[in-house]
């Protein structure tokens, strides 16, 4: 029945993950009177995070966190339940709350599967924060590990410990790498590029028992192990249901009909611990579909779960891996294998090579959202176009049953209803409407490409202009500006734009001129063309103060460089943190203190790290050969050699990179804009990285190369990057949008496809020449310190609003509280 505005009901979840989140969102977007008391219950000491990125948190430190419930949810963290009376509709945690409900959602999740061998007590297990934060902690000065599972998550936990310092094994039982996801050709392919990294891959064998410091195999094989990780499968968390009276598997899992509903028509199980139509999903796609499922049931619907698209495209140490439908379906099969490239393909067809049933595909898998969505379809166009010919090859020939996100269950048809009946014009509002792109992402080159087309199709333009000021591409005006020689903002929108510009444009605007090395950034009316922070080359704060970051190129400092720096933190009362990029940051500064700082580390050889702009920030090194007993290579120079090159380039968006001297990676090159990493022969380089939010690693550019030849490929694609990117577009996206991906970029780069080498090679030249510290060309220029006050009027007056309190012997800001009336 549905609810009724005249009455309360209370819901109880028990699990906060990802699913459990999804279906508190689902219900409170669908409850518009306010009939759901909501109440959920934690296990964890945190809310919901996304699991699916634990890997970011160990080596980046990512916040996985989702965003914040509404107040009228209550979450309770840090609880368990430990008992369901069915009869008085209530449950018991273990903090001896009584909670009573109308509708309980079972969302317990799983558990990592620990083989039952000798030993195993001692290992650790890859499923929480709290995991990784203990593996964490017991990696620190160990030098082995040994990770026994070869499946998704088993290899996410594999580069996480050679991420952390230690020489890994992956075992598998099964023949091949990822057994449930690829085939054999797909694993083998799979292998050819783990092995590349430095791992060690055991597959077809049995663990026998954990040694202190060893795991022995079936065999006799011996392993070092320091540390031991368990990611063999999972195991659905059944027991409060079980201790309740509900039906539960053979093997595990909450019974549940197509409504996600137990035999208690009060009790709902969703996530990992449900077993719905004689089976158990893992994957995060099909919880979330349970979790709207029971959502609509909640409110009168009839929705049904008819189960899942369980295909899934990953980036597995920098390798792309996708399968799709039933890649071991037996009917026809179109395959191609490049060994060189390191790529795999392969498509099961139906007998009569009408019908898509599935596929694998390895080290490229940029026709995965295309092929994704014609599973189980006619064939829209050959095998050979599905596989190598894009997006483009099907938008227009997908029916409407298509289905395009399986994450959300968002047919094609649903997204060109949703475009011609609400008007939609652009790829947010299409996301907003219909949900589709909004889960892992993947199918959202398809939305965009069906976006176009029924816009185009309707005779909408298609517009790629920049704002409403210009009808170019960030892109074009770079050609522009360059090609017609313009040095000013009022000058490139009297030849081709319109209006005074915006926040978009000028900003735009203000980074392709220094990107061209046309002059200082606070010259004229370029100052007013810049962000907060580059019109002050510094970081605002949350209190109106400043950091300071001065650049520690490849993060090797002189104990001369450290005293100042601490002096001048000392003489001017700064906070002092260690950043991230092996740099050292000075918080709390008043813009009037500014120059002063500067002029303190200026005099001391250092100068701006840019911090403030979209440009390089810094080049990360291990100790490289110089040191380390691992280092094949000098990390450290080359990483301050491509420092001091890159230095003050200005780009779309900010560039970070790295360079490891050994294939142990302690850098973490791979998830940088671009990043080094040194073999026997030279370096390999990596490009087009991603750190923070999601986390894309790094593809495989060319390998072996010696110094002169890397730092070439390096400027050209800078260069290119810096020509042809969009608004505030990392490297990783715009590697992603270049139509051909790492093999075009390759073809423009290394064999000159469009003829522009030689431009690159001139343009980065000429900034390596031209380079000037801001900083110090600020303390030159009176006029240009002139804007460093607080108060126009009373220049030598502090912001009085501006307080600090001590914390753990440093400054904090004190923020005022804002009383609202």
């Amino acid at each position: 029945m549905p609810p009724t505005p005249t009455k309360t009901g209370h819901l109880v979840v028990i699990g906060h993950g990802p699913a459990a989140h999804r279906l508190i969102e689902a219900v409170r977007e669908r409850d518009t009177e306010d009939y759901w008391q909501i109440t959920v219950v934690g296990e964890e000491p945190r809310p919901a995070y996304d699991r699916v990125a634990l890997t970011s948190y160990l080596t980046d430190g990512a916040d996985l966190g989702y965003p914040a419930h509404d107040d009228a949810v209550r979450v309770r963290t840090g609880e368990r339940v430990t008992a369901i009376d069915r009869a008085g509709r209530t449950v018991t945690t273990d903090a001896g709350e009584t909670l009573g409900y109308d509708t309980l959602v079972l969302a317990t999740g799983s558990v990592p599967f620990v083989p039952p061998v000798p030993g195993a007590g001692t290992a650790f297990v890859y499923r929480t924060i709290d995991d990784l934060d203990a593996l964490r902690a017991r990696a620190a000065g160990r030098a082995s590990g040994v990770v026994v599972g070869g499946g998704l998550l088993g290899l996410e936990a594999a580069r996480a410990l050679q991420g952390l310092g230690l020489e890994t094994h992956i075992v598998e039982m099964a023949p091949w790498l990822m057994a449930r996801q690829l085939d054999e050709g797909g694993g083998a392919m799979l292998r050819r590029h783990i092995e590349a990294l430095g791992l060690r891959v055991h597959t077809g064998v049995m663990l026998d028992r954990i040694e202190a410091d060893a795991v022995r195999l079936a065999g006799d094989t011996v392993l070092p192990a320091d540390v031991v990780v368990f990611s063999a499968g999972i195991r659905p968390r059944d027991e409060l249901a079980r201790a309740a009276g509900l039906e539960v598997g053979e093997r595990g899992g909450v019974v549940v009909d197509d409504a996600c509903r137990t035999g208690d028509p009060r009790i709902y199980a969703i996530g990992e611990c449900a077993l719905v139509g004689g089976q158990v999903y893992g994957l995060v796609g099909p919880c979330l579909s349970m979790a709207e499922v029971v959502a609509d049931a909640l409110f009168g619907g009839a929705a049904r779960f008819a189960g899942a698209d369980t295909s899934t495209q990953l980036k597995l140490m920098g390798v792309d891996v996708a399968s799709f439908g039933d890649p071991s379906a037996d009917a026809l099969n179109v395959s191609y294998t490049d060994p060189v490239a390191g790529t795999y393909k392969r498509l099961v067809v139906s007998d009569d090579a009408g019908t898509l049933l599935g596929g694998v595909l390895v080290g490229d898998a940029s026709a995965y959202p295309t092929l994704r969505a014609c599973v189980g379809a006619s064939l829209p166009a050959a095998p050979d176009r599905l596989l190598f010919g894009g997006t483009e090859a099907v938008a227009g020939a997908m029916t409407e049953e298509t289905m395009v996100c399986s994450c959300n269950g968002v047919s094609a048809g649903t997204i060109r209803s949703a475009i011609a009946d609400g008007g939609l014009t652009d790829l947010p509002a299409v996301k907003a409407c219909t949900r589709a792109g909004t889960g892992c992402g993947s199918c959202v080159p398809l939305v965009k490409r069906i976006l176009d087309e029924e816009l185009t199709s309707a005779g909408i333009p298609v517009s790629r202009a920049l704002c409403e000021h210009f009808d170019h591409t960030r892109a074009e005006l770079f050609d522009i500006v360059r090609v017609r020689g313009i040095t000013t903002f009022s000058g490139l929108i009297a030849e081709c734009g319109r209006g005074r510009g915006c926040d978009i444009c000028k900003p735009v605007v203000a980074s392709i001129l220094a990107s061209l090395g046309t002059g200082h950034i606070l010259d004229g009316e370029r100052a007013g063309l810049q962000d907060t922070n580059d019109q002050f080359l510094a970081n605002m704060q949350k209190n109106g103060t400043y950091s300071v970051v001065p650049r520690v190129p490849g993060g090797e400092i002189t104990p001369e460089k450290l005293i100042v720096i601490g002096e001048v933190a000392r003489d001017f009362g700064l906070y002092t943190k260690i950043t991230g990029g092996q740099r050292i940051d000075m918080f709390g500064a008043r813009v009037e203190q500014l120059p002063q700082i500067w002029k303190r580390l200026t005099e001391a050889g250092f100068e701006s790290g840019h911090a403030y702009g979209k440009a390089l920030r810094t080049v990360k090194s291990c100790v490289g050969s110089t040191w380390c007993r691992y280092g094949v290579q000098d990390s450290v120079g080359l990483a301050i050699r491509l420092e001091l090159r890159y230095r003050g380039l200005r780009a779309p968006h900010k560039i970070k990179s790295a360079v490891s001297g050994c294939a142990r990676e302690c850098a973490e090159a791979q998830s940088k804009d671009f990043g080094v990493i040194a073999t026997e022969k030279g370096w390999n380089l990596y490009v087009a990285g991603n750190g923070g939010m999601r986390p894309r690693h790094a593809d495989l550019f060319a390998t072996d190369l010696d110094t002169d030849t890397l730092i070439r490929y390096i400027d050209r694609f800078l260069m290119f990057y810096i020509r042809t990117a969009d608004r505030l577009q990392r490297t990783a996206s715009w590697l992603e949008s270049l139509d051909g991906g790492i093999e075009y970029l390759r073809d423009v780069i290394v064999a000159d496809r469009l003829g522009i080498c030689d431009s690159l090679d001139a343009a980065m030249a000429r900034h390596v020449e031209d380079y000037t510290d801001e900083w110090r060309a600020t303390l030159d220029d009176p006029e240009r310190l002139r804007r460093f006050v607080s108060f126009v009027n009373a220049p030598g007056t502090p912001d009085p609003s501006i307080v600090f309190e001590p914390e753990r012997d440093q400054i904090k800001p004190v923020i005022p509280e804002v009383v609202f009336p």
